[in-house]
């Protein structure tokens, strides 16, 4: 039995990561055998959103303070659990800074994996000042250097790989959450959006073109969900495009595939991204989608105009009109998501965790 041990910031949220994370270990724990532990930072036994297998131990550390306080705690934290587990691999899931000096830290133990599950774009933040962009060239610098001290770097699309200059690279897509033997009857007039509120999202481009699809189907609905940020003002950028009425902003939600599986189309407004996993959900729940062509993951998701639509990222009237041509047409509708349902069986866990069993018995052969 292999024993793994996940680094990750936190298991209590509600995004992406949390819930591949997840279903990823789960799998692990329940059909491979592994002895899986988890290592988070500052959890304080927070119950998690997402169901882990009870197989899986949980560890928490405390940190903050100053920086040296923060630093000091983290490490100390670290090699304790380290010690404690005796691990045959780390999986890194960080991804900020931080994480990048463990095999250095931790004198490297064991075998090292660093999980990458964002674009390097999202460090960059919505209009960067050239000094912005000057330290985050320097900061990206010092993360290739030190991603050569891991054993494997694991990114989530083959778009992801050309971001960094790594010899040790991986390519391994997240597992699909669920696959309910249902799939939508693409019958409601419903268009789903699905993000935490805020730049990356794109919800802002996604409002402009409603507005178009609006005003030639004035009886269609946009449901966005996600963590709701006020500062975002979306709500106040329905009312000036006039729009309120038929659109409707939802925080997450447990049973997200139910909401899928009531929509008819899905819609993905991101300016980039790591993979995308909301698009691979509604994609399992028959629905087609139309999505921004952003860095990465969209291009290797979707099969343009088999499953779904790839639109030059940031064209909002294009992205519209594609919209449109899904809804006005029925049948390219019902072809689309079935031709959806089926592409995604791809991102099944029992084809992709797999994959991260071959790469950890190889890693300690």
């Amino acid at each position: 039995m292999k024993r793994i041990l996940y680094i990750t910031n936190g298991v209590k949220g509600a995004a992406g990561l949390e819930r591949v994370l997840s279903v990823k270990v789960s799998y692990l724990a329940d059909q491979l055998g592994y002895d899986v532990h988890i290592l988070t930072l500052n959890n304080r036994g927070a119950k998690p959103f997402y169901d882990f297998s009870p197989k899986i131990i949980m560890h928490d550390i405390a940190v903050g303070g100053n920086p040296i306080q923060y630093f000091k705690s983290y490490h100390q934290g670290i090699k304790s659990v380290v010690a404690a587990v005796k691990p045959d691999v780390i999986s890194v899931c960080d991804d900020g800074l931080k994480g990048f000096f463990l095999p250095i830290l931790l004198r490297k133990p064991c075998a090292m994996v660093y999980e990458r599950h964002v674009s390097k774009v999202i460090a960059l933040g919505e209009n960067p000042s050239a000094m912005r962009m000057l330290l985050m060239a320097a900061q990206f610098k010092l993360m290739n250097f030190l991603g050569k001290r891991f054993d494997k770097f694991v990114v989530l699309t083959h778009e992801n790989t050309k971001e960094w200059q790594l010899n040790n690279m991986a390519v391994i897509a997240n597992p699909l959450s669920f696959y309910p033997v249902e799939s939508s009857s693409l019958t409601e007039k419903k268009v789903i959006a699905v993000g935490k509120q805020g730049f990356q999202k794109g919800f802002d481009r996604l409002l402009q073109s409603w507005n178009i699809v609006h005003e030639k189907h004035p009886d269609w609905k946009l449901e966005i969900y996600g963590t709701i940020d006020p500062a975002q003002k979306l709500d106040m950028m329905a009312d000036a495009l006039g729009i309120s009425g038929v659109v409707s902003f939802f925080n997450p939600v447990k049973d997200i595939d139910q909401k899928y599986l009531s929509s008819s189309v899905f819609a993905f407004s991101s300016r980039f991204e790591g993979f995308g996993m909301v698009l691979i959900e509604a994609m399992a729940c028959g629905v087609p989608c139309v999505s921004f062509d952003c860095p990465c993951g969209p291009s290797d998701i979707i099969k343009e105009g088999e499953d779904g639509f790839l639109v030059e990222n940031g064209n909002v009237k294009l992205f519209a009109e594609r919209l449109l041509s899904v809804i006005e047409d029925d049948n390219r509708r019902r072809k689309m998501g079935a031709a959806a349902k089926q592409n995604v069986k791809r991102y099944l866990p029992e084809i992709i965790v797999p994959q991260w069993d071959a790469l950890f018995k190889s890693l300690t052969a």
